[in-house]
């Protein structure tokens, strides 16, 4: 259930991040495979055909063509993780009474559970066998988003995850 969740979090404002290897040439990859991240955390069939379809539509956009060939130029894998962070939030009721800083006021304080979600994109050269792109994205997840809006936020994360690919020289 947690995991259905992440679509809600990746939405505008997420943190997004990439790295690549310097030393490729990016403009001979014409072609990419998806390829199954060992050790992944595992999706409902739903949410794993929702985020495929995200990242085909945003590679297709730079100019790349999935096939199912093992010839292709890359594997491309994806991961989600979902992670919990305790939020603090204190309320006082004024200064109290007395001099200075020493007033005593009365307060309290309430804790909630944030839920962060974290989509990662994997590119490997098949001919080096080697990574050769890497982005994420993170963000806060919204429980209370709907499946459309959930489906319009992927769409935004991926994006700006594949907003610098290919790097420049």
């Amino acid at each position: 259930m947690m995991l259905t969740l992440l679509l809600a979090g990746v939405a505008a404002a997420q943190d997004v991040q990439y790295n690549f290897d310097q030393q490729v040439d990016f403009s001979r990859f014409k072609t990419y495979k998806w390829a199954e991240i060992p050790g992944g955390q595992k999706l409902d069939d739903l949410l794993s055909r929702h985020i495929r379809d995200a990242f085909d539509a945003g590679l297709a956009k730079k100019g790349l063509t999935k096939t199912d060939a093992d010839s292709a130029d890359l594997y491309v894998g994806w991961q989600v993780a979902v992670n919990q962070e305790k939020e603090l939030t204190a309320y006082g009721t004024g200064w109290g009474y007395g001099p200075g800083w020493r007033g005593s006021g009365m307060g309290t304080a309430k804790t909630s559970t944030i839920l962060i979600g974290t989509l990662v994109l994997d590119m490997y050269d098949t001919q080096n066998k080697q990574l050769v792109w890497r982005s994420s994205a993170t963000k806060t997840i919204d429980t209370n988003a709907n499946p459309e809006k959930r489906s319009k936020n992927l769409a935004k994360a991926v994006d700006k995850m594949l907003k610098n690919y290919p790097p420049k020289k």
